[in-house]
């Protein structure tokens, strides 16, 4: 069953009508609304259940407004996939100028992976690859979710270099930190007590206990 993220344990969202109405001259704040509308209603009805119609309906447009944003329905899962990813890669972006040890920073990722796979755009992120996709879309998204583990990759070979992450095999590891952070997607729910960023703290401490130098 997909997750359902609670609004109080996330940073807060506009919501899409808010989007919508904002400013009748904003494409961009437009495009945002219909993503969102369909991330939600993906999330709760699923992929093959909604239809472009449905998410219309919630923002009280037409079927060809829609259109006007997003050439199809896949195209807009892709779009509300990309949108969850996009929280991942500003992680990574945030780390640039960074000082801390690779292990400081992987937590940071871990941190904002965390923050994603709870948002709106969660079940989008986990569920995109089994909706029976085109093979031109199905590659976009695996090289986007590619750039991530490359990403993970990347600071746990630097930690094992610098010392902060004990020596191991990456890739086995950024499968399995990647693995357990998308698992969220199932079981976190809107009545959980934990917010994001103590679920994150919590997968932390426990992946630390692995990756801690010996």
């Amino acid at each position: 069953m997909a997750a359902k993220p609670a609004a109080k344990n996330r940073p807060r969202q506009a919501h899409a009508r808010e989007l919508w109405s904002s400013d009748a001259h904003d494409r961009e704040r437009k495009r945002d609304a219909v993503i969102l509308t369909a991330a939600r209603a993906f999330r709760e009805r699923g992929y093959h259940n909604t239809s472009l119609d449905d998410i219309a309906k919630e923002l009280r447009i037409t079927k060809p407004t829609v259109y006007h944003y997003v050439g199809n329905k896949e195209q807009l899962l892709f779009e509300c996939f990309r949108s969850g990813l996009s929280l991942i890669m500003s992680g990574f972006e945030e780390l640039k100028h960074s000082t801390g040890n690779a292990r400081e920073r992987l937590n940071h990722v871990i941190g904002r992976y965390a923050a994603a796979i709870t948002s709106d755009f969660g079940w989008c992120m986990v569920q995109a690859e089994n909706q029976d996709l085109s093979p031109a879309m199905s590659k976009k998204i695996r090289a986007l979710k590619s750039e991530i583990d490359q990403g993970i990759r990347q600071l746990i070979g630097a930690g094992a270099r610098d010392g902060s992450i004990r020596k191991c095999d990456a890739k086995i590891a950024a499968f399995a930190l990647a693995g357990a952070l998308n698992w969220i997607a199932y079981w976190y729910r809107s009545d959980e007590p934990l917010s994001p960023a103590e679920i994150a703290g919590r997968f932390i401490d426990l992946f630390n206990l692995g990756l801690k130098p010996r």
